[in-house]
């Protein structure tokens, strides 16, 4: 009876020690992973929000940046890390993409993986060299099957979303293009400029610039709304294409088993922070619109990516060994 109850008050002592750790989090700083190198929207995003989401926390909220493996290496580090609250991993649509694009996932983000909260989502808009003959999406679909598999298009890489969403036109329209990957936006953008290629897909805050000083022109977006940024661009659906959908989401997350009081916590100071209008300012100029999801929102509506964007990874054949 004595070691039972020697048991008891050990196990007692535990969750009390356990209990006060999450009462006084956080106690120290917290590590934000952004899973890519410097630069790009998701970058910006985290550098953008986390002063201001520290700030509610009362501590310092330091990003280090992981990149690699399309975002599966810096996730991969958020998913093993201790589930204390520590430690938080940005994501994006590479989280929903990359289970059926990989052959195999050093994790598992439904097992693995708590989201906080889905931020934010965006359009992806098609735009092309000013030289290219084509003024809506109509038009280079026409001119695609004039003359198939004589138009390439760029991309950031092989199942990045403005690769998989060319995907989507191209079955949706029944046409054939030739797909150019780079190895990275940038690179894609810069040939597009240049002429090299006369097609891509773009998140709206990278070709802004473009199409406004008149170096691209932007034919249609996605989503069911028109982007704010470019009042004048349809979507798909206005200009008579069907079927092309793809958007880009960006949020947080942390280890599965964290403690949901802290997850809690995490989440309501983040949706603080979102509901400003220098946040939601800044996310529309990256061409973002404000989803503030709460955990169990935001689970429901991953699984909801997944399923979207697997179809899209099959039927496109998109594989990265």
């Amino acid at each position: 009876m004595k070691a039972i109850r020697a048991l008891l008050a050990l196990a007692l002592l535990s969750l009390s020690v356990a209990s006060a750790a999450q009462d006084a989090f956080p106690g120290k700083p917290i590590r934000l992973i952004v899973p890519y190198p410097p630069g790009g929207v998701g970058d910006a995003t985290a550098r953008m929000i986390a002063p201001a989401w520290g700030a509610a926390l009362n501590q310092t909220i330091v990003i280090e940046n992981r990149g690699g493996a399309g975002s599966n290496i810096g996730l991969d580090a958020v998913a093993k890390s201790a589930p204390d609250g520590y430690t938080i991993g940005l994501f994006d649509t590479a989280l929903v993409v990359n289970p059926a694009l990989y052959p195999s996932m050093p994790y598992e983000a439904q097992r693995d993986l708590a989201p906080i909260s889905l931020i934010a989502r965006g359009p992806l808009v098609l735009v092309v060299n000013p030289a290219f003959p084509a003024n809506t999406a109509n038009e280079l679909v026409a001119l695609a099957k004039a003359k198939p598999g004589s138009i390439s298009y760029a991309s950031a890489g092989n199942g990045t979303p403005v690769h998989l969403a060319m995907e989507m036109l191209k079955s949706s329209a029944g046409i054939d293009l030739v797909h150019v990957p780079y190895k990275g936006a940038g690179p894609a953008i810069t040939d597009v400029l240049g002429g090299q290629v006369p097609v891509l897909f773009a998140v709206p805050g990278t070709a802004l610039q473009h199409v406004n000083a008149g170096k691209l022109r932007a034919l249609a977006i996605t989503g069911e709304t028109r982007f704010k940024r470019l009042p004048n661009v349809p979507t798909f659906a206005e200009s008579g294409v069907q079927g092309v959908d793809g958007t880009i989401i960006i949020g947080f997350t942390v280890p599965a088993k964290t403690p949901p009081a802290i997850v809690k916590l995490l989440a309501s100071t983040l949706a603080r922070v979102l509901a400003t209008s220098e946040v939601a300012d800044k996310l529309a100029d990256f061409g973002l619109t404000v989803v503030a999801a709460d955990p169990q929102r935001s689970a429901k509506m991953l699984a909801e990516e997944a399923e979207l964007w697997a179809k899209v990874v099959r039927s496109s054949g998109a594989k990265v060994e």
